[in-house]
């Protein structure tokens, strides 16, 4: 898959993680993992590119002792779902294109 195409859809992926719900880096590798698999070390650069781009914010949170990471959408985060949502209609229109089959692709 295009490198580019999976960071952008991997992204709207974290965000819709924490849609309902702040949460912090093991919680969103468990919740996604029905849906997709993600790694430590590709999930940390990703929140800290969406908190770079103002799509989520972080908070310390004390846990056991330790400072645990809690991850926040923002409005802006919430729009790049809604975003994503138009944009994938219209990926599916291409891909029905791309896979027709028997319909004058002769």
């Amino acid at each position: 898959m295009d490198i580019q195409l999976k960071r952008g859809l991997l992204d709207v992926c974290v965000l819709a993680a924490i849609k309902d719900k702040d949460s912090y880096g093991y919680q969103i590798i468990k919740d996604m993992k029905p849906y997709v698999e993600i790694s430590e070390s590709t999930l940390y650069p990703i929140l800290r590119r969406l908190e770079s781009a103002e799509l989520l914010t972080v908070r310390p949170v004390e846990h056991n002792g330790r400072l645990r990471k809690y991850y926040h959408i923002t409005e802006s985060g919430l729009e790049r779902i809604k975003i994503f949502e138009a944009e994938w209609k219209e990926i599916m229109s291409i891909y029905k294109f791309v896979v027709r089959e028997g319909k004058g692709n002769d």
